[in-house]
């Protein structure tokens, strides 16, 4: 009973949490920061008391976080959590299972093997897509594009998991300029040299242009983009995936936040053409509000994805039940299919439809105030995100960090067009008419004091 205890302080202190988290400074007040002094010490010596560890995390760690559940978070694309996720999430911590293998948690291989299927579905994508549930769609690009490679190479006889690179067919990356960094993470990571990469002009809103993606073939890996970081634009895939598909190249869709409006009726025209790509990438812990650490690679290639991340033993099944290891390059992994599970069965279709398309409406929302109050707007608002600017850029510098220091609530720069930009993501579903409007009076404020 007593080990019971001190999940039981815990739960308290979490709720105690949850119940201030929208009135909470959204950036940690400088005094929350400095309370971070007091996790410093020398390693202890002997074992400790464990109420008191969690009764310090709460005084002093729940102060020091980033309200980012709270309403008002809008500088980079972090979704909130909906309770049913999160609850969910909780449950599958207690039961702490690793789902790499089928005999490690069979509940795990069959709600990944689930959600599989529902995302298929929600996404209008091929029924031969299959999915790896990884960390982000930092990693989740990086198998995308891996199981391109494996499959470029092998249809040119090439085996890249033995042979390596050396002497190996050459590979082709075309990628728009506007591409997020992960995406040149990944392909320095895979070995292909970020010089070699065919970079694409995209227009002022960050969108590929279609009439100067270059001659394209069997040996390309073209990377395309669903939701521009700053604007939320989306690449012109009907036209530029037709061509390709032509070419035999390989396309890969970096959707991290934007794939979702493919879940919505008013906006799915805007990933109109994503079927004829060949692997995805995605976060659920975005746009869909899951708990975090929930990125999703989909390929619609599955030997292909599974031959570029397999590892083996004689110790590994491979039999007919579903095992997670095969379709991430992790082995050891929680079970991220719970809680992505929790959120698809708790939203479902009109859920996840309403969710997506609120978060656009917010967004619309935040533009139309912010302009009636002589802020520029740089880009057409199509998904959900805002690029604003004020006169000039040294009032738009000054402007950010009044914002951010304000507490009200926090938004990041960035460089766009030429210009230093105020960035807005809306991807919270606690995020409401009135947290929009709150947070326009912040952005006034704030520009007026850079002002004197």
């Amino acid at each position: 009973m007593k080990r019971k205890e001190i999940f039981r302080q815990a739960q308290n202190y979490a709720f105690s949490y949850m119940d201030e988290v929208r009135e909470r400074n959204v950036f940690p007040s400088e005094e929350a920061l400095a309370g971070l002094k007091n996790f410093v010490e020398e390693f202890p010596v002997s074992t400790g008391d464990a109420a008191e560890i969690v009764e310090l995390l709460h005084r002093y760690g729940s102060p020091a976080t980033v309200a980012q559940t709270g309403g008002r978070f809008f500088g980079f694309v972090d979704g909130g959590v909906i309770p049913a996720g999160l609850a969910a999430r909780l449950l599958a911590d207690c039961w702490d299972q690793n789902c790499a293998l089928y005999e490690m948690s069979p509940l795990a291989s069959k709600l990944e093997t689930i959600c599989e299927g529902w995302l298929r579905d929600l996404l209008g994508l091929p029924g031969s897509t299959v999915a790896g549930f990884v960390t982000g769609s930092s990693l989740a690009i990086l198998c995308g594009l891996a199981a391109g490679r494996y499959r470029i190479f092998a249809r040119n006889n090439w085996d890249i998991n033995k042979k390596g690179f050396y002497g190996a067919p050459r590979i082709r990356i075309v990628a728009g300029r506007e591409a997020h960094s992960t995406v040149s993470k990944a392909v320095a990571l895979l070995g292909f040299g970020l010089d070699t990469v065919e970079w694409v002009d995209t227009d002022a809103e960050g969108r590929m242009k279609a009439s100067d993606v270059p001659e394209l073939d069997e040996k390309t890996i073209l990377i395309l983009q669903a939701g521009n970081l700053c604007s939320g634009a989306f690449d012109p895939f009907a036209e530029i995936c037709e061509r390709a598909q032509r070419a035999g190249a390989w396309i890969h869709i970096d959707g991290a936040f934007g794939l979702w409006a493919a879940a919505s009726g008013r906006l799915k025209h805007l990933t109109r053409g994503i079927e004829r790509a060949n692997s995805f990438s995605l976060d659920g812990h975005k746009t869909l509000n899951t708990p975090y650490e929930n990125g999703i690679v989909l390929c619609t290639d599955e030997e292909a994805l599974k031959a570029a991340l397999h590892a083996s033993g004689s110790f590994m099944g491979d039999g007919e039940n579903r095992s997670g290891m095969f379709y991430t390059p992790e082995m050891s992994k929680r079970a991220r299919s719970v809680d992505l599970w929790a959120t698809l069965k708790y939203l479902g279709r009109e859920g996840v439809d309403e969710l997506v398309y609120g978060l656009h409406l917010r967004t619309v929302q935040f533009a139309e105030e912010l302009r009636a109050e002589g802020f520029e707007i740089l880009n057409d608002v199509v998904y959900n995100q805002v690029v604003v600017a004020c006169e000039e850029d040294p009032v738009t510098l000054r402007t950010i960090k009044n914002i951010q220091r304000s507490g009200e609530c926090w938004a990041g720069g960035a460089f766009w067009a030429g210009r230093e930009v105020i960035r807005i993501s809306v991807c919270s579903w606690m995020t409401n008419e009135d947290d929009i409007s709150r947070s326009v009076r912040a952005f006034v404020q704030g520009r007026e004091k850079a002002r004197s």
